[in-house]
């Protein structure tokens, strides 16, 4: 597509925003993506529209209509089609523009969708499924979405795995409906940095606790997909994850999260008054240049706390250096490994997303809606720049 037609289908959309304001705005996004999508054309096929080019790879074939509902309400689109030709896994062209951000808008619909069909909710739902689709959901739709939805979702968090450097686990909890009653219902999710510095959701998975024997499934899952030359685990204390990484991962190094550790220092103080001295200490001891170093303000630090604080001083001694493992990596790596702080942020984004559901009608629906919201945040890590130079020393 030429500069000029560029600028022309810019010119539209301006247009029609103009003269209609927020009610043109299916309409806009139907050109927009309309575009998008004649421009990925192109470059699959090596060659602009009519273009003579030794390098074509195959010859567009018109378009397919289809309609998609989305949040502006119904978008009339022209799937541009080809011929005589399959990309490098032999399948036909398919625009990945039309995937890309579907995922979720797909999964969060059928999250409240399916509240609504199973009347968990009433009038508020049925708002929310209206604002979300565009029109009102039958259990036959529903269904059927979800099989389809579900079928690719799946194909993600079973996808192959290879060398991952560094692994980094947590949790977090969503209500499901269950039984006739409301139960958190634990989401464990793994991220990992490969060997080349690459960040990567790896997988995740729903389960009624953190249990060792949910954490043992997941981790063993990851290993069954083919994870492995893992030279360290970050994580929080959580007993039951614990447990399972010594279960699964003998011998892989651990880095409990400072940030984490530092909390659960506070339960161990005296006075109130003390807390911000004893952060402060903890901090510097974090801060410092290595593991020697580190080591001998931890020392003092327990000296100090010895007789007005007991209880603290023997906490820290034990605990505070499980938290200093990631001295032994390069400093360059230390300050994205010493806390789980990346999935945190993860974990904010999962709960942007469901807390428009707010309950959950049974587990598949929250993995739904998670393993679709982490496989486009997955996507567009693993296209950006590194995320640690593994070169560093």
């Amino acid at each position: 597509m030429t500069r000029q037609e560029e600028s022309a289908v810019f010119e539209a959309v301006t247009a029609i925003l103009i003269e209609h304001g927020p009610a043109a705005m299916a309409s806009a996004f139907a050109i927009i993506m309309n575009c998008a999508m004649q421009i990925e054309r192109e470059q699959a096929l090596k060659a602009e529209s009519h273009q003579r080019t030794a390098d074509r790879q195959g010859y567009a074939n018109g378009f397919k209509p289809k309609t998609l509902h989305a949040r502006v309400g119904e978008v009339n689109l022209r799937i541009p089609q080809t011929r005589d030709y399959h990309d490098e896994e032999g399948r036909p062209f398919y625009p990945k523009s039309l995937e890309r951000g579907v995922r979720s808008e797909r999964a969060m619909t059928l999250a409240v969708a399916e509240m609504y069909v199973q009347g968990v909710s009433t009038r508020k739902v049925t708002k929310i499924v209206e604002e979300l689709c565009g029109l009102q959901i039958t259990s036959t739709q529903v269904s059927r979405a979800a099989a389809e939805l579900d079928e690719e979702l799946a194909a993600w968090r079973n996808r192959p795995l290879g060398e991952i450097t560094y692994l980094i686990l947590d949790a977090r909890y969503e209500k499901v409906r269950h039984g006739g009653a409301v139960v958190p219902c634990a989401v464990l999710t793994a991220i990992g940095v490969t060997a080349d510095g690459k960040r990567s959701v790896l997988g995740c998975s729903v389960a009624r606790s953190e249990a060792e024997t949910h954490w043992r499934e997941f981790l063993q899952s990851l290993q069954e997909r083919g994870l492995y030359g893992v030279k360290l685990v970050v994580s929080d204390n959580h007993a039951g994850l614990k447990a399972a990484r010594h279960a699964t991962m003998p011998g892989v190094p651990w880095q409990r999260c400072q940030f984490h550790t530092s909390q659960n220092a506070m339960a161990h103080i005296p006075k109130m008054a003390m807390r911000g001295d004893v952060a402060d200490d903890i901090r510097r001891i974090y801060n410092a240049e290595d593991r020697a170093e580190a080591d001998r303000r931890l020392k003092d630090m327990v000296g100090r706390y010895h007789k007005t604080a007991p209880a603290l001083a023997s906490w820290l001694e034990e605990n505070i250096p499980e938290a200093l493992t990631v001295f032994a990596f390069p400093a360059a790596h230390r300050k994205r490994l010493r806390t789980n702080n990346g999935i945190e942020r993860l974990n904010k984004e999962i709960k942007r997303r469901t807390r428009v559901a707010t309950l959950f009608p049974n587990e598949a629906s929250v993995l739904r809606l998670v393993s679709a919201v982490l496989s486009e945040i997955s996507d567009d890590w693993e296209t950006e720049r590194s995320y640690l130079n593994m070169k560093a020393r």
